[in-house]
């Protein structure tokens, strides 16, 4: 009589993990990476054809500007999915599950506030003000029937979603359509059992770092000069 050997266990079901939703401003990262480039090209043209003191003190200065352009044009993005927002700032990094998260709030800044009534900006989604007097435009136009035609294209380039059509509602500025789905997404994730926890907040120790020594090495050239 033969033992039948053991059955490897049949394999779970994996469980779909959701994929974060990402937010950045395309005109602080384009603005960033031409600046990046202008400030390496000059940089390292006078560290290579330098004399003196000259390589030093390029060297410096691109310690001190290269991690501050990038923190403040590259570096902010707001990553969402179903359990967390995460915010990263130029220098700080926000984990604020859904049930932590109280309301968004839109005035000259975008900016989520915490159960705690800790207040946090969101660098990454920037409220333009020309971009929400242009939809305030579109929506008049529409309303008084000049939305139909022209009036629906000029209405999708311009990030106010019109179409022409009034079922469609009010045309709005990009970024706040954003901040109307993270709404959204807080109004129906909120009770959620995966969206509890507490914030977490870190600095970004990455950019400060090479920065503080830049500065630090530029002063001391400078107070030596």
């Amino acid at each position: 009589m033969t033992t039948p050997e053991p059955q490897p266990p049949s394999p779970q079901p994996s469980v779909p993990v959701s994929k974060d939703r990402v937010y950045r401003s395309p005109a602080g990262v384009a603005g960033g990476v031409l600046l990046l480039a202008l400030a390496l090209w000059l940089g390292i043209d006078a560290l290579v054809a330098g004399e003196g003191r000259t390589p030093w003190m390029a060297l410096a200065t691109l310690l001190f500007l290269v991690p501050l352009i990038a923190a403040y044009t590259v570096r902010p993005a707001v990553f969402a999915d179903e359990d967390r927002l995460r915010v990263r700032n130029p220098f700080r990094v926000i984990v604020l599950p859904w049930g932590q998260v109280a309301s968004f709030r839109s005035g000259y800044s975008n900016e989520v506030f915490t159960e705690s009534d800790d207040k946090y900006q969101l660098w990454a989604i920037p409220v333009s003000l020309r971009g929400r007097k242009k939809a305030v435009r579109q929506e008049a136009r529409r309303a008084s029937g000049g939305g139909r035609g022209r009036g629906g294209v000029l209405g999708g380039l311009g990030g106010g979603g019109g179409t022409g059509s009034a079922a469609d509602g009010p045309v709005r500025a990009e970024t706040d359509k954003v901040m109307d789905e993270l709404r959204e997404l807080l109004e129906t994730r909120k009770p959620a059992d995966g969206s509890q926890g507490e914030v977490t907040v870190r600095w970004a120790y990455e950019v400060l770092a090479p920065a503080v020594a830049g500065a630090v090495l530029l002063a001391v050239l400078l107070g030596t000069g």
